[in-house]
């Protein structure tokens, strides 16, 4: 069974930088979409940051400029560098791997808090 561990969420202050990673344990089947996301307390889990397993980049606006998603290089890690935090940046970030082809899975870390305050 794969597991992902998150690790690199702490309090910052606002103009601050982190740097998520995420390791993958166990074997990951083929190069899988790696990507982040945030859930900050009341809300829905959304898409922070992606890479396809085809290498193309996405991010959610509000982070565009701001934040970097990387591949380590082994394809079992995953970045997220976050320069100039902001207090909304405040949220449980998680890192995910999937796939749908040829052997469909969706693995979640237990997910690592991020602060943004003063």
């Amino acid at each position: 069974q794969v597991q992902l561990v998150e690790s690199g969420g702490g309090l910052v202050q606002p103009g601050g930088s982190l740097r998520l990673s995420c390791a993958a344990s166990g074997s990951i089947s083929n190069l899988p979409t790696v990507g982040w996301y945030r859930q900050a307390p009341g809300k829905q889990r959304d898409l922070v940051a992606e890479i396809t397993s085809v290498g193309n980049i996405n991010y959610v606006d509000s982070v565009k400029g701001r934040f970097t998603i990387t591949r380590g290089n082994a394809k079992n890690t995953v970045y997220l560098q976050m320069n100039s935090l902001k207090p909304e940046d405040t949220a449980v970030y998680y890192c995910n791997f999937r796939r749908n082809w040829p052997l469909k899975y969706d693995y979640w870390g237990q997910g690592t808090q991020v602060t943004v305050s003063s």
